[in-house]
C-alpha cells in the first residue's frame, strides 16, 4: 500500500520551486493561486532567501502550493490515471502540521483553491500569534522520548512534535530554548534550532485557532477518498468536517507523527512517497518504518523514480490480491 505525505514548516529551502515552475502548465497554476490569496508564490519559491521564505504567513502557504503541485506532476490525484486508465490513487495520505492541508487536496476534502485560501489566513493568523512573544522550537536528537518529554515540561517546553523515531521537537520562549540547550534531557545527543518563527502547536497559537475556526465556516468540504491520517493521535477520519475541525484546533496542539507511522503499519504500508520539498518525512519512515520503501520528491528529476514506486507497488498489491 501507499501513502502519500506532505512535510511541515521548515522543509522550505530558497528557489526550490524553481524546477517545479518549468513543469507545463505549472506556471499558470501557481499564478492563479497566487492571485487568489494575494501572495507572489513563484517569486517566493523561486528569488526569496531564506529569512523571506521563514516568514510563516510565506512560508507555509508556498509549501501547500509546492506539495499540490508535486502530487499533480506525479500523477497521485484522484483525477490522474494510470497507462490502463485506471485511477491512481494513494491507500491513505498523511501531511505534517501545516501539510495536513495539503493531504486534505490529496484525499479530496478540500479543492486547491480552498486549501490554499485556508492556509494563506492560517499563516497570517499563526504569524500574529507568534509575534507576541519571542518564541521557536528545536528538536532533540537521540534520548528516551519519556525522559525527553518529562524534562521539556519541567522547563516549561512543549513537546509540540512527537515525531518518532526517537525525535521530539521542542517549543517555548526563546529563553525556555535557552536553558533546554544548555541542560539537555539525558541522552539527547543535540538540540537544533528550527527554520520557524514561533512555538507552533503550542498555547501561544490559541489566538490562531480563534481566527481558523471562523474561516473555517466559509468551508464545504467533502468526506475523505482516501483514509486520511489525523496529526492529533494517528486516527483515520471519515468524514469532512471532522478533518476541518482537526485542521483548526491542530495548530495549538501536539502533533503525534509517531502515531501517524504507527497507523501507516496498521494499514499495511509498503511504499510512501514525500511530496516536495521532501526529505523530512522519509527520514523518519526509514528509522520507523525498516522494510517500508521511501522516495522523496526534491526535484521533477524524481518523478520518474517516483512512479516506478508507484507501479511496483500497484503490481504487489495486485498479486497478493489473487495469491
Amino acid at each position: 500500500m501507499l501513502v502519500l505525505v506532505a512535510p511541515g514548516q521548515g522543509a522550505q529551502t530558497p528557489g526550490f520551486l524553481t524546477p517545479w515552475l518549468e513543469l507545463p502548465g505549472a506556471a499558470d497554476r501557481v499564478a492563479a493561486w497566487s492571485d487568489a490569496i494575494g501572495l507572489d508564490l513563484a517569486r517566493y519559491g523561486t528569488h526569496a532567501d531564506a529569512d523571506e521564505i521563514r516568514d510563516t504567513a510565506v512560508a507555509q502557504p508556498l509549501l501547500v502550493a509546492a506539495g499540490i503541485l508535486s502530487a499533480a506532476a506525479l500523477g497521485t490525484a484522484t483525477s490522474a490515471a494510470d497507462a490502463a486508465g485506471a485511477a491512481i490513487v494513494p491507500g491513505a495520505v498523511a501531511g505534517h502540521s501545516v501539510g495536513e492541508i495539503t493531504a486534505a487536496v490529496f484525499a479530496g476534502v478540500l479543492d486547491d483553491t480552498a486549501a490554499l485560501t485556508l492556509v494563506r489566513k492560517r499563516g497570517l493568523a499563526m504569524a500574529e500569534a507568534a509575534a507576541v512573544t519571542e518564541t521557536g522550537m528545536s528538536a532533540l536528537l537521540g534520548g528516551d522520548p519519556e525522559v525527553s518529554v518529562a524534562h521539556l515540561e519541567k522547563l516549561g517546553l512543549t513537546p509540540a512534535n512527537v515525531n518518532g523515531a526517537g525525535q521530539i521537537v521542542a517549543a517555548g520562549t526563546l529563553e525556555q530554548l535557552a536553558v533546554l540547550n544548555e541542560n539537555k534531557p539525558e541522552g539527547v545527543r543535540k538540540v537544533v534550532p528550527l527554520k520557524v518563527a514561533g512555538a507552533f502547536h503550542t498555547h501561544h497559537m490559541a489566538s490562531a485557532v480563534d481566527v481558523l475556526a471562523k474561516a473555517a465556516e466559509a468551508l464545504t468540504p467533502a468526506d475523505p477518498k482516501v483514509a486520511y491520517v489525523s496529526n492529533k493521535d494517528g486516527r483515520a477520519v471519515a468524514t469532512g468536517a471532522e478533518i476541518v475541525a482537526r485542521l483548526v484546533g491542530q495548530v495549538a496542539n501536539p502533533v503525534r507523527w509517531d502515531l501517524c507511522m504507527e497507523t501507516f503499519k496498521a494499514l499495511g504500508v509498503t511504499a510512501l512517497i514525500e511530496v516536495c520539498p521532501g526529505g523530512t518525512l522519509t527520514g523518519l519512515a526509514k528509522r520507523a518504518l525498516p522494510g517500508v520503501k521511501t522516495l522523496a520528491l526534491k526535484t521533477p528529476d524524481d518523478l520518474d523514480a517516483a512512479r516506478e514506486l508507484i507501479a511496483e507497488t500497484v503490481t504487489s498489491a495486485a498479486d497478493a490480491a489473487g495469491a
